[in-house]
């Protein structure tokens, strides 16, 4: 008896810890697990820590051997995936979520796998950068969406299309967002096909054309989502197609020389206008 009380501690905690996390790094974000319902919304924090803690890894541990320690954060993933517990808080608390709502071992294998290339390829033809967003945005919609449907097998089917592309969306929204500390700190080109040494307005509308087809597509499976999970994942959708719009305004110098943010005073108001949108039933 002690021991489980104190493992129901321990439980709390490392959930704790990747709620700290989200909060830390993605103010959007957390607004929008925020609007999911409270049975749901640990979960997705720790799909979300779990997300962070390998990007990390990857992107800011810049003079430590990163390759040794990805590994590391490997072998900890599926070892705590495995004996159903880990000394790692995050990793502890994604088990949890995984085992709880049936994630799919294939959509971690993949999500990690993208996020090790980061660590040494700094360049993408269209089946690598295909392949690349799959491991790094799409299966973490689909980790999300099974925690969303519960994990009913059949709701999971249904809506996995749209899921898809709003995952991707977001990655592209980011991949634009980020596009000057990808390329001239990190060394990265994700977009195929495009130079950025002569990036042009042709190009990025291009990719912005990209981007709104795959939110179209992914609003049509917001929409049908459970009730309680619905108010969140449409306030992450209003978000980011905010900040595509913001972008969309600016020249494609100005994109290569800053990062666009949508300011704290609209996300509010995305806030306001979402939830009452959602109550009265028209998302």
């Amino acid at each position: 008896m002690v021991r489980n009380e104190r493992l129901d501690l321990f439980a709390r905690v490392a959930l704790n810890c990747s709620r700290d996390t989200t909060r830390a790094y993605s103010t959007s974000f957390s607004l929008s697990i925020r609007a999911l319902a409270p049975e749901i919304r640990d979960a997705v924090y720790a799909v979300y820590g779990f997300v962070r803690l390998a990007d990390e890894v990857v992107d800011s541990f810049q003079g430590y051997d990163q390759e040794s320690l990805f590994e590391r954060l490997k072998e900890d993933t599926y070892r705590a995936i495995d004996d159903r517990i880990s000394t790692n808080p995050i990793l502890h608390a994604f088990q949890g979520a995984y085992h709880a709502y049936g994630i799919e071992r294939t959509h971690v294998d993949q999500f990690l796998r993208s996020m090790e290339w980061d660590l040494d390829r700094t360049a993408y033809d269209r089946v690598g950068y295909d392949t690349y967003i799959v491991g790094s945005a799409e299966v973490v919609g689909l980790m999300c969406l099974k925690i969303f449907v519960r994990g009913d097998q059949a709701e999971y089917d249904r809506l996995k299309p749209a899921a898809v592309r709003l995952g991707a969306a977001f990655q592209k929204v980011n991949f634009l967002r980020d596009l000057k500390e990808d390329y001239q700190t990190l060394g990265r080109t994700y977009f195929p096909n495009v130079n950025l040494d002569r990036f042009d307005d042709a190009a990025k509308q291009g990719i912005e054309a990209d981007i709104r087809e795959d939110l179209e597509e992914a609003y049509k499976g917001i929409v049908q989502l459970p009730a309680d999970a619905r108010f969140g994942v449409y306030l992450a959708y209003r978000y980011y197609r905010r900040l595509l719009h913001r972008i969309s305004r600016l020249p494609s110098a100005r994109v290569m020389d800053t990062r666009v943010r949508v300011p704290d005073s609209q996300k509010a108001l995305l806030l306001v206008s979402s939830y009452t949108r959602n109550r009265l039933n028209l998302v």
